[in-house]
Formats: structure tokens, C-alpha cells, sequence
């Protein structure tokens, strides 16, 4: 079954929405051989911030709450194809959002397929602002659920807790080598995040994205990675003193003092 779930998107702003659509639709995650796995609903998905924002001119709701950001994600057990999971997406953005531009982008760059859903704000059709409480998240989940037992999927319980332990145990490791280790995919996210993020703040928004929470407080020793599913899982629990805290925070002041711009190389030296 697909795991569905809401991003926090805190900071709700026309460049905010275009930053989510960008990272959402970037080929390296979303190309499959010669095809985009991206489709829109109710518009054209290379022009959806286009559409989007002319929507909201249209109908003078240009203020306020821009965009709402939800994740699908699939088991690898599930045998889906790309086309497959992108297909599930669009026909819950048809059934939930019918009357709102939704862009589906499938990602394919970790261990399990996933759905990123951005859904505009503003109907299209009739102008209504679009407003979402736990009851709506809640019944997402349902037809989430009823549409995956439509293609024959199973619907599962949620994952039991596992203990959190600084070393990798066995069993974990050979979960990992089978794709279905959520911490190995923890890490792969945050992998990702520190690709494209110069401080903090842009990396905390980069797993937000991913559907991942990143509590992280001056307060606090230790950073907490909460997971799609509700797993929790320390940064001294990853296996990798890369990703403690203190780590974090000294690479983010290096890049801030080199002037580090994501997608290029950092220096070797310095």
C-alpha cells in the first residue's frame, strides 16, 4: 500500500511554491530513460507555476495559504512500475482535488517509489480556497487506501517501532541490501537534502519536501529525524558522524563562509 502523508510547508509564499515545484520536478529524480515521469491535473506540468499563479490572479486570491504539498510513497514489495505509481497519484489527485491544478511528480532516486502532489490553493473552476484540517488528511488516507486495494495492493498496519541503536544490527543491514530499510532511505533523503541546502533552514525544507520532519533546536544535543511513517530516529542513530548536529552545523558555516551554491563542487581544500 502507499503511505500518505502531508509536508509542513511552514512558509507559504508565490517563490516558495515555485522552489517546491522545481525541487519536486528536477529530472535527476523524476527521469526515467527519455521519460518524465510528471503529470498535471488540470494543467500542463511544465507551466503548472504559470497556471497556478494565473489562477490566483484570476479570482483576486493571491494572499495567504499558496499551496498544499502531500507524498505517496510505496514499498518496494509492491512491484509497481513508475508508470504505475505516477498513475495511482493522478487518480487521487482526480478524486481528492477535482477542481484544483494538482502536479504528480514520481520520484525515482531512492529505494522506493514515491509521489510528490502539489495542489494549488485556488480552484481553478470556481475560485474557492482550498482549506485542510486533520479530517481531510484522514480521509485522504482512506481513499489512499481504497484506491491501492483497487490495483490489487494490500493495506497494511503501520510499521511496528524499531528499537533505535548506534550500530547497525544484521537483520537491518540485510533489510537495507532488499531496499526496505526506512533508515537506510532516511539517510539517502538526507544525502539528498545536504545536495542542494548552504544552511539550515534550506535543508530542513529540502526533507520537508521528502515528507521527512527535522526537529532541530539550539536546545537540544541532538537533531531528530521523524519519517513518513512516524518513525523517529536521532542523528547519533544513522551510522555516520557526518549527520550529527555538530557536524551539520560546522559544514553549513563552511559553506556559508566559500559561498557554496548547490549543484557544484566543493572545494577540496579550505
Amino acid at each position: 500500500m502507499a503511505i500518505f502523508t502531508a509536508v509542513r510547508n511552514k512558509k507559504q509564499t508565490a517563490g516558495t511554491m515555485m522552489g517546491v515545484l522545481k525541487y519536486v520536478t528536477q529530472a535527476c529524480k523524476t527521469m526515467l530513460d527519455d521519460q518524465w515521469m510528471v503529470t498535471g491535473h488540470n494543467c500542463v506540468a511544465r507551466a503548472s507555476y504559470l497556471e497556478m499563479m494565473t489562477t490566483k490572479q484570476q479570482f483576486r486570491k493571491t494572499d495567504g495559504r499558496q499551496f498544499y504539498h502531500f507524498v505517496q510513497s510505496f514499498p518496494a514489495e509492491d512491484g509497481l512500475t513508475p508508470q504505475q505509481v505516477n498513475a495511482i497519484g493522478v487518480e487521487f489527485a482526480q478524486k481528492q482535488f477535482p477542481d484544483f491544478e494538482v502536479v504528480v511528480a514520481t520520484h525515482l532516486d531512492t529505494n522506493h517509489l514515491h509521489n510528490h502532489l502539489v495542489v494549488n490553493s485556488v480552484s481553478c473552476k470556481d475560485g474557492k480556497k482550498l482549506h485542510q484540517n486533520a479530517a481531510d488528511l484522514q480521509r485522504h488516507r482512506q481513499v489512499n487506501d481504497e484506491i491501492c486495494m483497487a490495483h490489487g495492493l494490500q493495506v497494511l498496519e503501520p510499521p511496528k517501532k524499531h528499537t533505535r541503536k548506534k550500530q547497525m544490527r544484521p537483520g537491518e543491514y540485510q533489510a537495507g541490501l532488499r531496499g526496505d530499510s526506512w533508515k537506510l532511505d532516511l539517510i539517502q533523503a538526507i544525502n539528498d537534502a545536504l545536495e542542494y541546502a548552504d544552511d539550515r533552514e534550506s535543508f530542513v525544507e529540502n526533507m520537508e519536501y521528502e515528507g521527512y520532519e527535522v526537529i532541530w533546536t539550539d536546545t537540544r544535543k541532538h537533531i531528530t529525524f521523524v519519517c513518513p511513517d512516524g518513525q523517529r530516529c536521532r542523528d547519533s542513530s544513522l551510522h555516520d558522524e557526518t549527520f550529527l548536529k555538530e557536524n551539520l552545523e560546522t559544514l553549513f558555516a563552511y559553506r556559508q563562509a566559500v559561498g557554496f551554491r548547490p549543484n557544484t563542487p566543493e572545494p577540496e581544500e579550505g
